[in-house]
């Protein structure tokens, strides 16, 4: 059997995710307006903005992001809880808070696109 491409697993990665979120509104218009929160106050304080919200569709987006920046290979292996993520991300050089952020927003790509083919 092939290997998958690193943007296929982000595609399975992605559509489990839209598939826990119980195709709500909420969880799709958090997953529409997060890449911009990101690129515009950074990974850390969107991580730590969705958690303080701590409403269901947060928490979702969060720990959907998290396990897929947390899996082998990513930036954060191994450290998918909030608080060891973030303090992960807090000790990190910059080569490696950079390759999360990219990561987060290339997930986030295909989470919108779920989203938004699925939610109506």
């Amino acid at each position: 059997m092939a290997e998958q491409s690193l943007d296929q697993l982000r595609a399975a990665h992605a559509w489990a995710v839209v598939g826990k979120s119980q195709k709500n509104q909420d969880f799709k218009n958090l997953a529409t307006s997060a890449p911009a929160l990101i690129m515009g106050n950074g990974l850390m304080q969107t991580l730590a903005f969705y958690q303080e919200k701590g409403g269901r569709h947060h928490q979702d987006l969060v720990h959907g992001l998290l396990e897929w920046l947390a899996k082998n290979g990513q930036p954060l292996a191994g450290k998918s809880r909030f608080d060891t993520a973030m303090t992960a991300l807090q000790n990190a050089d910059t080569d490696t808070y950079m390759r999360a952020t990219e990561e987060a927003l290339e997930v986030l790509k295909w989470i919108r696109q779920f989203a938004k083919a699925t939610i109506k």
